[in-house]
């Protein structure tokens, strides 16, 4: 009788139109070294070829499997549909249009259970697509030093209009029987921002986070994707799952205070956002009633509108590279 051993880790990749890019990303997760996987591409009702692509490359790799979703569900459904198929002691999400270094894998896990951790991140290369240098995001004795991810400094990191390195970037690896055992999945209906919601879900159910220094994760930014255009609702969104995650947990006050910082600036962008919209209409009555309501939005007029604007897409799409490790008022 055939057994079947379980795989160290499941690499999850959500895919939605993806056929461009998930060759490059399946291939990345198939050559990661001295652990066993599998890899479930889930893909959510894409209109490309990506299922066919997907479908192919798994007739000719076992390690392979095509997650077919009937009604699209976003990322987070689509990512949980992934997590409820694997078997792996370890969870890995790899975006569809990423890929990971060899090494990467077995360097988290290694770290991770030298300290019983039961959540690992780990530093990340950035590649971007047009004509500048790929960089890596943190200093590797930067997080050499801190060696845990806690639940404050992550809650600190993603604090809108700060110009400071930004941990919500980085991607975790769960112990499956965590996740499990929490119930944590990702936001069934948040399109942007689930990533950093379950890491603080996770961190707040008293998870230990290992960091490992090195890169391993290679971000890619495309610039020009529909994803990186930021509305209104994205923001109404995070507000709101926020709300849910506050309503959910006690923090600790360290957290609790960079959560009312963080929950500060989210309405910061969205009055911002909000005069911007007034400014493109010609509403003034709009834009003083805003103004009057929350002053300290009106600050961020005294840089030119495209470039805030820029600036908070890239606190929650684009992570500008870090050179200096201190935290920097914007």
């Amino acid at each position: 009788m055939e057994t079947t051993t379980q795989p160290d880790v499941t690499f999850v990749i959500a895919a939605y139109n993806s056929a461009e890019t998930i060759v490059p990303a399946i291939e990345s997760a198939l050559a990661q070294e001295s652990v066993t996987l599998e890899v479930l591409v889930v893909d959510d009702c894409s209109s490309d070829a990506t299922r066919t692509i997907v479908g192919a490359v798994a007739e000719n790799d076992p390690r392979v499997r095509l997650v077919a979703l009937e009604q699209n569900l976003g990322p987070g459904g689509a990512r949980n549909a992934g997590i409820d198929a694997a078997s792996g002691r370890w969870i890995a999400v790899l975006d569809s249009d990423d890929v990971i270094l060899p090494k990467r894998t077995a360097r988290m896990i290694a770290r991770a259970e030298s300290m019983s951790a039961e959540i690992a991140v780990d530093n990340l290369d950035v590649v971007y697509t047009d004509d500048r240098p790929s960089e890596t995001m943190f200093e590797e004795a930067f997080l050499q030093k801190r060696g845990t991810l806690t639940l404050e400094d992550f809650i600190a990191s993603n604090i809108l209009f700060r110009s400071t390195f930004n941990f919500g970037y980085m991607k975790p690896m769960f112990q499956r029987a965590f996740l499990n055992t929490k119930g944590l999945r990702f936001h069934k209906t948040l399109r942007i921002g689930e990533d950093y919601l379950l890491l603080a879900s996770a961190l707040a159910e008293g998870g230990l986070c290992a960091i490992e220094p090195t890169p391993g994760y290679v971000y890619n930014i495309r610039e020009g994707s529909i994803s990186r255009v930021l509305e209104l609702h994205h923001i109404d969104a995070m507000i709101a799952a926020d709300r849910e995650f506050l309503d959910h947990y006690t923090l600790a006050p360290a957290a609790r205070q960079a959560q009312s910082l963080r929950t500060r600036s989210l309405v910061e962008a969205r009055h911002f956002l909000m005069i911007v919209s007034g400014i493109k209409r010609r509403s003034l009555g709009e834009v003083v009633k805003i103004a009057l309501r929350d002053p300290i939005a009106l600050r961020h007029l005294r840089m030119p509108i495209e470039v805030r604007l820029r600036k908070i897409r890239h606190s929650i799409f684009a992570p500008p590279v870090q050179t200096d490790v201190k935290r920097q008022a914007s």
